[in-house]
């Protein structure tokens, strides 16, 4: 059972309530890795219009979406690590979308030449989508919230100061991304093993849209539009369905989270399946935000107690080292691993 938390306190002072929703976070992120929340600020857009104004960019025809893919996908753009992920045919998931940063809430200035990790994203047209990119700078904006109200629990929660993480998070490099996971199709399936491409759940067969996998970074803040498929893996092993519950927010913690606090926060492994054979086959869309530190943050080891068994300690690095490792293991990243020196040699140290 996925925790289900309050946390409207977490927006106001310190009190009795704060403390409980402290705590109550804390013991999900320790037991289960993941959790749903609710009581957001009002200003918060997750509710289902909101929602469909930033999925609007799906129904772009494709002569406007082939200028907003990545180098990856067409190596006339510049873009390499922002930008649209099409469909891969073979590919162990199958799903489409963009990752947005920084520069759609903040401009030009949250930009550096030279670092893929904070290059400009490639963007439709104002008059193909009016009002579009206000509507993801909102949202930008508002998860950043979230997820500093959530790192300054975790740290309360844990005997730290609550703003111990903030000078990691000040210009940070996060991502909002908009997923679309059609229903798969025959020349999809293509070459992936069977072992791959359809799971036993609840004694029924699935089509597999989004391997099994565990985040790499901190937080992730996910909402779901209404069609289930969400799942995550229990401390049994067992996989349990993540409710895609209208006015709630999906929440999970990363490896380098986990890393970082000596293990007391788990990072826990999580897939996306689709209908039962035979079922509907409709398509699902996501709206993961990954709240992240700058590219040139220090990720150093906290004043806590040693870390737990099976964390290894570890020396100072940046967390866009980190980023970049992490991120081309993934499908949609993979091949570029040499295209972003580490932090100290690009900066000429």
């Amino acid at each position: 059972m996925i925790p289900r938390i309050d946390a409207a306190p977490l927006f106001a002072g310190p009190s009795p309530r704060r403390d409980a929703a402290d705590a109550a976070i804390l013991a999900a992120a320790r037991e289960t890795g993941f959790m749903t929340i609710t009581g957001l600020p009002a200003e918060c857009p997750i509710d289902a219009a909101r929602r469909g104004e930033l999925l609007r960019i799906f129904n772009l025809p494709a002569a406007q979406i082939r200028p907003l893919w990545r180098q990856k996908f067409d190596p006339a753009r510049p873009n390499v690590y922002r930008g649209w992920f099409p469909l891969q045919n073979g590919a162990e998931t199958y799903k489409e979308g963009i990752d947005l940063g920084p520069d759609i809430a903040y401009g030009a200035h949250r930009v550096e030449a030279g670092d893929p990790l904070r290059e400009a994203t490639p963007l439709p047209p104002e008059a193909a989508l009016p009002g579009w990119r206000a509507a993801a700078a909102v949202y930008f904006r508002a998860m950043e919230t979230v997820g500093a109200a959530l790192m300054h629990a975790i740290a309360r929660g844990l005997g730290l100061r609550e703003e111990v993480f903030d000078a990691a998070f000040d210009g940070g490099i996060s991502t909002l991304r908009l997923i679309r996971y059609p229903p798969r199709t025959p020349e999809s399936m293509a070459g992936v093993a069977a072992d791959q491409l359809w799971v036993e759940h609840d004694g029924r067969r699935h089509c597999m849209l989004g391997k099994a996998h565990v985040d790499s970074g901190l937080v992730t803040l996910l909402a779901q539009d209404g069609v289930a498929g969400l799942q995550a893996r229990a401390a049994d092993g067992a996989w349990v369905d993540v409710p895609p519950e209208e006015g709630t927010l999906a929440v999970n913690f990363g490896k380098l989270l986990e890393r970082w606090t000596g293990g007391r926060i788990r990072a826990t492994e999580h897939r996306v399946i689709g209908e039962t054979a035979g079922g509907t086959n409709r398509a699902r869309h996501s709206i993961p935000f990954f709240y992240e530190p700058r590219a040139d943050a220090r990720i150093a080891p906290l004043p806590l107690p040693p870390a737990l068994p099976g964390i290894e300690p570890f020396a100072p690095f940046e967390y866009g080292d980190h980023l970049w490792a992490a991120m081309t293991r993934f499908v949609e990243f993979r091949g570029l691993e040499n295209l972003r020196p580490p932090g100290g040699a690009r900066r000429g140290l």
